[in-house]
This record gives C-alpha cells, sequence and structure tokens, in this order.
C-alpha cells in the first residue's frame, strides 16, 4: 500500500459524543488516562489532530500574521525537520493558524517524549506563517492550493516520514474527512458510560452530506474489552469489497 494504515483512536460517551462536558468531569478522568495508553498499544509513531482539537485541548493563540508585508516569499515546498524523531503529531491546520514557539508537543508535562510537529497546509498560507514555522523548527507539507487532498498528505507522510501506521485522533469532522475519502481502515473506540445529551456536541464522524462521496462505511468487530468502571474498548476493521 502506499499509505499508511490508519487507526481512528477515539472516545465517546454512549450516545457517541466525542466532545462534551463529561470530558471535563473529574469521576470520567480515569477515562482519559486508559484511551491515552490504549493509543499507545498501536505501536505508532504518529497522531493526527486538527486544529479545532488543538484549540480545545490546548487553548492555543492564533498566528498574527501582522508582519507578512515584509516577510520574503517562500516557495510552497515540503519542509522536512526532523526524519528521525521517536515520536510525531501532525497538525491538520489549512489556512496556518497554530502559532508555534517550538519544534515539539508535550501533551502530558510528566512524558519525557516530545512528539515533533508536522504542519499540514494549503499553499495559500502566509509567508509569514511558514517563516514562522521554519524560526520554530517544525516541519510542513502541502496539501492542495486551496483545499486538502487528504490522499495525497498520507502518501507523502509515508514516502517523507516512511510511516507505516497513522493513529487518528481528530474531532469529528476531520475524522469524517478522512471515512469520506476513504482512508480509514480500523476504529478503537473507546465508550464512556455517560449519555452527554446535548444536541450540538460533535459525534465521532462528522460529514456534510454534499460532500459525501462514498457510500456508507462498513466495519467488521475484531475486539470487544471491558475496562476500568464499565467502560468498552471496541476495536473494528473496515469490510473491503
Amino acid at each position: 500500500m502506499d499509505r499508511p494504515r490508519i487507526i481512528c483512536h477515539m472516545m465517546a460517551s454512549l450516545d457517541g459524543k466525542s466532545v462534551g462536558d463529561f470530558l471535563l468531569d473529574e469521576q470520567y478522568s480515569e477515562y482519559m488516562n486508559q484511551y491515552l495508553k490504549l493509543g499507545v498499544s498501536f505501536g505508532s509513531k504518529v497522531r493526527i489532530w486538527g486544529r479545532a482539537t488543538f484549540s480545545k485541548m490546548v487553548n492555543f493563540d492564533e498566528f498574527n500574521t501582522a508582519t507578512e508585508e515584509i516577510t520574503p516569499k517562500i516557495p510552497r515546498t515540503d519542509y522536512v525537520v526532523d526524519k528521525n524523531a521517536e515520536k510525531y503529531l501532525v497538525a491538520i491546520d489549512s489556512s496556518g493558524k497554530l502559532n508555534w514557539d517550538k519544534s515539539h508537543f508535550a501533551e502530558d508535562s510528566e512524558n519525557p517524549i516530545k512528539e515533533h510537529i508536522i504542519e499540514v497546509l494549503t499553499e495559500k498560507v502566509s509567508d509569514a506563517y511558514l517563516a514562522s514555522l521554519q524560526k520554530a523548527g517544525v516541519s510542513y507539507i502541502f496539501g492542495g492550493k486551496e483545499t486538502l487532498d487528504l490522499t495525497l498528505i498520507v502518501k507523502k507522510l509515508k514516502k517523507l516520514f516512511s510511516f507505516d501506521t497513522l493513529v487518528l485522533e481528530g474531532g469529528g469532522t476531520i475524522n469524517g474527512s478522512f471515512l469520506n475519502e476513504g482512508l480509514v481502515d480500523e476504529v478503537s473506540l473507546l465508550i464512556v458510560p455517560v449519555v452527554d445529551g446535548t444536541a450540538k456536541s460533535k459525534t465521532i464522524f462528522e460529514t456534510e452530506y454534499v460532500l459525501k462521496t462514498n457510500s456508507t462505511a462498513s466495519f467488521a468487530l475484531n475486539q470487544v474489552e471491558k475496562t476500568k468502571d464499565d467502560g468498552l474498548w471496541l476495536k473494528y476493521s473496515l469490510k473491503r469489497d
């Protein structure tokens, strides 16, 4: 296969919500620890997040393009800083809004392993933003001129960084986009025994009807495991024709 195997690894409530107040409730904090440990069990060295996930989880500031006028023109070519990092975190950030001041990310301050950042951009990003990424030592690749081509992106990630397995931990929109392009091979789902009940909370996969190009994806159940505090870990693989 000319692209990596892609596992969508998510945590959700009983009603399928991947975000909601239950994530902030102390009584369910153990599930986040379980979720992180399960993610490590896949043996992948790279995770994928969308920009919205960074904003919710880490409270990132948006990049200020005020210096764009004095920034020299930068070619829209892929920029690879580190091919030998122990771990990577891919940020789907088409317009270039995440403001990085260092080349790595550490979600857990107690975890000594730092993830090298790879920004995924369109060619419409500003020169000032590209200059800021180079200054911070962040790698970046281009996935299209105006819109992102996810198939192109994952093929580039395999070619440039030799990734065999990617763990997709995006929000519903990013996950839905990967699914819509036929790029989800497996689903790993940790179910928290709580009902969110909020109509506006996003589900695991969100795809606008007008953008949907593939028929409904069918998955086969491979494993069911009861976790601590009455949670369930479900593993599925895509049914291929």
